[in-house]
C-alpha cells in the first residue's frame, strides 16, 4: 500500500475492531491505515457504511451481499483506496443450520473492484475471531501483491 500511496479502511462486525487494532500495532501505520468502522449492529452497518437495510433483511447480516456492501461502503465513507470487511457468527450462540457458528463472510474493495469470500472456522469465540483477523489480512496482502 505504501508503494501505491494507498490507505486502508476496515469495516468490522464480528471482530469488533480487532483488525484495526492489529494494523495499528505497527509503528508507522498512520502512513497506510486511514480508519476503522466497528459496525456490530445492523443499524450501524446502514448508518455508517450505507448498507441498505433491505439488503440485510433479505440476505441477513452474515452474507456475501452485505460483506461486499460493507467493503464498498467503507471506501465510500472514508479517504481510503482499499477496504476490507468482515461479518460473521463468532459464537458461542447465534448459529443456524445454514449459517453455523464460525461462518464469516469477507469483503475487499479497491479501485479495481470488490472481492468476497466465505470461511467456516472451528473453535471457540476467540479462535473464530483470531482466524477472521488472520484471513482478512492474509487475503488482502494476496490481492495487493502483483503476480510474478
Amino acid at each position: 500500500m505504501l508503494k501505491r500511496q494507498w490507505m486502508l479502511a476496515t469495516a468490522e462486525s464480528c471482530t469488533g475492531g480487532m483488525i484495526a487494532a492489529v494494523c495499528t500495532d505497527f509503528a508507522g501505520s498512520s502512513a497506510w491505515f486511514e480508519r476503522g468502522f466497528v459496525t456490530y449492529s445492523n443499524e450501524a452497518k446502514s448508518d455508517m457504511l450505507g448498507v441498505p437495510a433491505e439488503l440485510i433483511a433479505t440476505h441477513g447480516a452474515v452474507s456475501e451481499p452485505v460483506a461486499r456492501a460493507m467493503a464498498s461502503g467503507a471506501l465510500q465513507h472514508s479517504r481510503a483506496q482499499v477496504a476490507l470487511s468482515v461479518t460473521g457468527i463468532a459464537g458461542p450462540s447465534g448459529g443456524t443450520p445454514d449459517k453455523p457458528v464460525g461462518t464469516v463472510w469477507f469483503g475487499w474493495a479497491t479501485p479495481d473492484g470488490v472481492w468476497s469470500d466465505m470461511q467456516r472456522f472451528d473453535g471457540d469465540r476467540a479462535a473464530v475471531r483470531a482466524a477472521t483477523v488472520h484471513h482478512s489480512l492474509t487475503r488482502l496482502m494476496e490481492l495487493l501483491t502483483p503476480p510474478n
